[in-house]
């Protein structure tokens, strides 16, 4: 059976053209079947993630995990030209068309094929954000949030969205226990988007504003 996280979808393409308008800037996007989330509108998880978002400052490089068809990392890259955004998705057609949302927006972000981290073997960034993939289950999205440590420099964050209730709660538990913190940045609609920041010492970590 195929899903968003196959690695080489051969469903039938059928695209949805839509725009989305945020923080006075306009994006237009081409969103694909056979991708997280295909429709015409950004989902409400992510959409989440992208408004409450801001850099820890810890460096200019931004890394999203499972970019589907690109709205978090565009909508980064275009409120903060300044980042260095990279977007990776095991979907080969998830990578071909974050590339081609990028043209249509005039953006640059590197975009790779990678299965989670597989293809950043010793970079590391100072924000990695996701909408997990809770459906791909608990052993790949444990793997996104441990592997994230070593992918932070001291001081980044990493940042996921998801319904408290259908899979939340369990996300939450695992970056505490990996990260030694973690805080709700914002609740809504049954959403939260989480915060754990890789830091030496509890007293080091910055707090969300």
């Amino acid at each position: 059976m195929e899903h968003y996280y196959t690695e080489k979808p051969v469903s039938k393409i059928k695209e949805t053209q839509f725009s989305h308008e945020f923080f006075g800037k306009k994006l237009d996007f081409v969103s694909v079947s056979g991708v997280f989330a295909f429709g015409d509108r950004i989902d409400k998880a992510s959409l989440l993630l992208i408004e409450s978002f801001r850099p820890s400052g810890a460096s200019f490089f931004v890394l999203d995990v499972g970019c589907g068809f690109g709205p978090i990392a565009l909508c980064i890259k275009a409120r903060y030209p300044h980042l260095q955004v990279t977007a990776v998705d095991i979907n080969e057609r998830a990578v071909e068309y974050t590339k081609r949302n990028a043209d249509i927006n005039n953006l640059y972000i590197e975009v790779a094929k990678s299965d989670l981290y597989e293809a950043l073997e010793g970079r590391q960034f100072g924000d990695i954000v996701s909408n997990p993939p809770i459906a791909a289950g608990k052993k790949v999205y444990t793997r996104l949030i441990t592997d994230a440590y070593d992918h932070l420099i001291d001081g980044g964050a990493l940042w996921l969205t998801a319904f408290h209730n259908k899979g939340g709660k369990t996300l939450k538990r695992i970056m505490e226990e990996t990260f030694g913190n973690v805080e709700d940045v914002v609740k809504k609609g049954g959403i939260r988007v989480y915060r754990s920041v890789k830091a030496k010492n509890d007293s080091s970590v910055p707090q969300y504003e």
